[in-house]
């Protein structure tokens, strides 16, 4: 490719001779000369905070974009956080950056470019934290009807503070705790949170008694004076607080950020106050009163009362009367009573001396006993003694009949009945077996019609998978699945190719593998043999 060359400079010019570095120096020296300070509007694009603390961003607007950077210890004066889309207006010196070639804008202040910018950095931060459920009216929490302590986060230089504890001197006076922080400019934001976090911090038995109540309160002012308040920092702080706060912040016109997340708002400081505790003298009245109702409430009931038993008094009778009745009435059972026992007494005796005649004296008891003893021990030894003899007549006529010849007849007889005794066994036990085969017989050929051996030869086959486990639907196949298929007479194996078949007529788990068309037979022709093995899939 050809370029065009450009008018060189003629040999032996005099024309100075820059190192890149002393180029870039010189240009860095030459801006910086003719651009010491500018003020320069844009809206911020591409804010980013490093972990050294600077701040990165870029000033743009319809034409043309800025680098600017802002050094960490003018980050933390500025007046406002950066956010990306706002339109500022920024100060600073105009400097070059060697190292990338381009020019940038050192801030050392920035401010919001008109009302107008910071009323839409408002209402975007406003609908974010919104979404974010912080202004929830499902957050908030009922105030306490009479805190024991209340903490104040104000000024503690300010008119606000001195009307907030003479309203609650002359409303209900409390003890108060007065956390100091900034209302306004750098760092203010930051110390009101910090204060609210600090008063939640605090633990109820510690030093320092835990409020039971936080005011947050600052006077009036125009809406840069009440930045502080819109800051996020703030508004995160009094969403995550447990303690209840009143927001009192400028007149009853402004409205700030901290008003939407607070759990009540107040018009005014002063208002925040009233708000804090009730009227003394108002409670006092009222419980005088309650006194005063209670009071009377009583005494017309005790009077209800006793009218009552008075009343209830006269219908009764005379209670010595019913004591005198009820005396005579008790001597009267009491004698009764005693004439009861003693004639339950005498029937009792009565019956024991009839029942004692009845019985007999134990010596004639024990003579009849001893006599019949004796009667039954002389009919037992004569017993004895017949059997006795009985028994030795019976021995000698055995002994008399075994002699050789009747020993031997006796022998003989005893042989023919063990004789007779082992047919009879031996044919009980053949009986017994021919019955057994015959029941093992019949057992056997049920067992062999009902196997699937049987079904097997008529030309069916068993699809079993590779564990042995026998497959009996199509759904348990799958395609590429190595099956074997055991026959009568043996086994072979197979493929599944495809997918199942759904089930339609007459092809269901419970119907028969498919095969071909079986001819039924006529009369008189005699059946071949099994048909033809068809096709399983």
């Amino acid at each position: 490719m050809n370029v065009a060359a450009g008018p060189s400079p003629p040999l032996g010019s005099n024309l100075p001779e820059y190192s890149v570095g002393d180029l870039a120096r010189a240009v860095k020296r030459t801006v910086e000369d003719a651009f010491g300070y500018v003020r320069v509007r844009g809206e911020i694009s591409q804010p980013k905070r490093h972990v050294s603390g600077h701040l990165y961003l870029r000033l743009k607007d319809e034409t043309a974009v800025i680098e600017a950077v802002c050094w960490r210890p003018t980050v933390a004066r500025l007046a406002l956080k950066p956010e990306e889309g706002m339109e500022v207006i920024c100060i600073g010196r105009l400097t070059t950056y060697p190292g990338r070639s381009q020019y940038q804008l050192v801030i050392e202040s920035m401010e919001l470019a008109g009302e107008g910018a910071l009323l839409k950095m408002l209402e975007e931060r406003n609908r974010r934290l919104a979404a974010e459920g912080l202004f929830d009216p499902a957050r908030k929490v009922r105030l306490p009807f009479l805190p024991e302590v209340i903490g104040v986060v104000t000024s503690p230089t300010g008119a606000v503070i001195r009307d907030i504890l003479h309203r609650l001197a002359d409303r209900f006076p409390r003890r108060v705790l007065v956390w100091p922080v900034a209302v306004q400019g750098t760092g203010a934001a930051e110390q009101i949170a910090a204060a609210i976090r600090g008063f939640n911090a605090l633990g109820p038995d510690g030093p320092v008694p835990r409020p039971d109540l936080l005011i947050v309160a600052r006077g009036g002012g125009s809406l840069e004076d009440l930045m502080a308040f819109n800051e996020e920092c703030v508004v995160r702080a009094v969403a995550a607080g447990r303690i209840p706060l009143i927001s009192g912040v400028g007149h009853e016109t402004d409205t700030t950020l901290i008003d939407h997340a607070a759990d009540v708002r107040a018009p005014t400081p002063t208002a925040a106050a009233e708000l804090a505790v009730p009227v003394r003298g108002e409670l006092i009245a009222q419980v005088n009163d309650c006194g005063r109702r209670l009071l009377g409430a009583s005494l017309r009931q005790l009077d209800e009362r006793r009218t009552r038993v008075e009343g209830l008094g006269r219908g009764l009778g005379d209670p010595r009367r019913l004591l005198e009745t009820a005396a005579q009435r008790l001597d009267d059972r009491g004698e009764r009573l005693g004439l009861a026992v003693t004639a339950l007494l005498e029937r009792r005796r009565a019956g024991l001396a009839e029942l004692a005649s009845l019985l007999r004296h134990p010596r004639h008891v024990l003579q009849e006993a001893t006599a019949r003893l004796a009667t039954e021990a002389r009919a037992l030894n004569s017993a004895v003694r017949q059997i006795t003899l009985a028994h030795s007549a019976r021995l000698h006529r055995v002994g008399d009949r075994l002699s050789a010849r009747g020993l031997t007849r006796l022998i003989e007889d005893g042989s023919d009945r063990c004789r007779e005794l082992d047919r009879r066994v031996t044919r009980a036990a053949g009986q017994r077996m021919q019955a057994y085969r015959q029941s093992l017989g019949t057992l056997d050929q049920m067992l062999e019609s009902l196997s699937y051996r049987r079904v097997l030869a008529r030309g069916y086959a068993v699809v079993r998978a590779e564990d042995g486990r026998a497959l009996g639907a199509a759904a348990e196949t799958r395609p590429g699945q190595p099956v074997r298929l055991e026959f009568h007479d043996g086994a072979a194996g197979a493929i599944i190719h495809g997918h199942p078949v759904p089930d339609s007529a007459g092809t269901g788990p419970d119907a028969p593998l498919a095969g071909p068309p079986v001819r039924p037979r006529k009369r008189g022709e005699r059946g071949g043999g099994p048909p033809a093995q068809g096709s399983l899939f």
